[in-house]
């Protein structure tokens, strides 16, 4: 795997989530030190019915590495507040920053991955959900594996992450405060989702630039038979008289 090149990410980034979540949290305001904001954020997942693994998660984010100041919050939320079985580049034990080139393919890899859940749980359809675009750009260049779905098809299995997971974790840890040493900061790679389209995954809070942009917001509704309409949601214009 060390043929792959690093290439730097000059074109914003877009990711997209529940807008159920909110905008600002406990690492955008409080806290002037990491050894304080781990102590609040402890203190805040006392109350979590899945505290035990979010604390778990948190532990394993090394000193130096979690960041704070305005959205920080959305930063962190992403390695902390993440899907139980992971993702193709991160397992349950820690999350990661995945975004878009563009917000479409942003929107494909979504609906795909909600699809998903929707179907495994009783009475999933139909279905509402509405989507926060989050816009930002990446600060350290990153593993960039494009191009590679032929000679590693491994890493672009449609449904079994294992091996992506495997390679991801090897590039990972460790990792500290510094993107410039010990690990990864992130990978490049092609979308499975949309033909053509580009994603990247950051292993690292910092490799992100702050503050997050937030952008428009999408309804994905489905219908009664699982079928998917996604819609831009425009500003309500208020009266200035």
């Amino acid at each position: 795997m060390s043929n792959f090149d690093h290439v730097e990410i000059p074109e914003k980034v877009h990711r997209l989530i529940n807008s159920v979540f909110p905008p600002k949290g406990l690492f955008d305001t409080l806290g002037d030190s990491e050894e304080e904001l781990r102590v609040l954020f402890e203190l805040e997942m006392m109350t979590n019915p899945r505290n035990n693994l979010l604390m778990g998660r948190l532990a394993r984010i090394p000193e130096g590495s979690i960041v704070s100041g305005n959205t920080a919050n959305i930063v962190m939320a992403a390695f902390v507040h993440s899907n139980d079985d992971g993702g193709r580049f991160n397992d349950g034990s820690l999350g990661a920053w995945y975004a878009s080139y563009s917000v479409l393919t942003a929107i494909e890899e979504t609906v795909y991955h909600l699809q998903k859940r929707l179907e495994l749980s009783e009475g999933g359809f139909p279905q509402q959900i509405q989507m926060r675009q989050l816009i930002t750009t990446v600060n350290a260049p990153l593993l960039n594996i494009c191009g590679a779905k032929e000679t590693h098809p491994d890493l672009y299995d449609d449904h079994d992450y294992s091996k992506s997971q495997e390679f991801a974790n090897e590039l990972r840890w460790p990792f500290d405060g510094d993107h410039d040493h010990h690990g990864e900061p992130g990978i490049r790679y092609d979308s499975v989702r949309h033909e053509g389209g580009v994603n990247v995954c950051i292993f690292k809070p910092a490799a992100l630039d702050r503050p997050i942009t937030q952008g428009a917001h999408y309804q994905y509704d489905w219908n009664a038979a699982g079928e998917v309409t996604v819609s831009k949601l425009k500003p309500v214009k208020r009266s200035t008289s």
